[in-house]
């Protein structure tokens, strides 16, 4: 059994906002004058839909100064570097954030700087991803695009939040992000079934799938992502923390593998979980009895599945190559 923090990974489904260390997020409240709540401060079980939405807007809510997203950003590397990612597409909700500080490039400026110092400093390689909720407004989707289209480092927009709000008002902002050379990744089949999932790759023109576990409610769709090889950014312990599955035995990873579609591990809120990305390749090799030839093909689709570039790819799959190479 190898070591999983040595295994090279790609992380595609993680939102910076749910990556933010609780020790961080305390002091940099107390600077903003924000206060902590008590049952965080001692510790707190993670509680479902309730919680996650009292945790982001506290995180909403401390993070005030480019000083803020700049040290949340560089934390971010470290503590993905450490758990053996050599490369991320990290989510960020940067329109919401420039709104509501009454400046629409700042926060983004401000995470680009701490991505590249934390890329230098622990050797990752970070990109971005700009997500938008479906529950706000398709002008905000357009300032999201506006955005994305003026720093090289963000790869990707796409839809987030609850799908029980429609992606077909969003399609146009998509479409001229494709135009614009944007990869388009949406949320989707998380908490509804296959009519999310459908619109994401026909009309929402997605190239990979935020979830995706749903999916198998369809066998016909089933077919047609598995011909198409549209990537599942499968994110386990979410999934359970979040209600969508009952337990890390009972999730579906392992019947979204066997139905032949691309299937990569990702930890989506990690702050809130508790679960780091090596972590989550602990608990579904313990859950479903994978071997590390397993857990290396899972690390090899993530690493396909990316944008990023042919040579980094190609190198992280010599890095896995090397990791099955010898066992340590």
């Amino acid at each position: 059994m190898r070591d999983l923090l040595r295994l090279p990974k790609a992380h595609l489904h993680v939102h910076l906002e749910s990556t933010v260390r609780w020790t961080t997020l305390r002091e940099i409240g107390e600077v903003n004058g924000v206060a902590f709540p008590e049952h965080l401060e001692a510790g707190h079980a993670f509680g479902g839909f309730a919680d996650f939405f009292v945790q982001n807007d506290l995180v909403r809510a401390c993070l005030q100064r480019p000083e803020d997203f700049r040290r949340v950003a560089l934390e971010y590397c470290e503590d993905e570097a450490a758990q053996g990612t050599r490369y991320a597409e990290v989510s960020f909700t940067a329109a919401g954030h420039g709104e509501r500080l009454g400046d629409l490039d700042m926060p983004l400026l401000a995470v680009l700087e701490g991505l590249a110092k934390g890329s230098a400093d622990f050797g990752i390689e970070c990109r971005l991803i700009l997500d938008h909720s479906r529950r706000r407004s398709v002008e905000r989707a357009w300032r999201t695009l506006e955005l994305a289209r003026r720093y090289d480092q963000v790869v990707a927009v796409g839809l987030a939040g609850d799908e029980a709000h429609p992606g077909d008002p969003f399609v146009k902002v998509f479409d001229a992000a494709k135009e614009a050379g944007l990869h388009v990744v949406h949320h989707a089949g998380e908490a509804e079934g296959a009519a999310s999932i459908r619109q994401a790759i026909t009309a929402g023109r997605t190239e990979r799938l935020g979830h995706g576990i749903r999916v198998l409610d369809d066998p016909e769709l089933v077919a047609e992502v598995r011909e198409r090889r549209l990537p599942l950014e499968v994110c386990p312990s979410s999934n359970v923390a979040l209600g969508f599955a009952p337990s890390l035995p009972e999730h579906p990873f392992e019947r979204l593998r066997e139905a032949g579609l691309v299937v990569t591990v990702n930890t989506d809120i990690p702050s809130m979980t508790g679960a780091s990305l090596a972590g989550e390749y602990a608990l579904v090799r313990d859950a479903f009895g994978y071997g590390d030839a397993v857990l290396a093909e899972l690390a090899r689709a993530s690493v396909a599945a990316s944008f990023a570039p042919a040579a980094t790819k190609a190198r992280l799959d010599a890095e896995i190559d090397d990791w099955l190479a010898h066992p340590q």
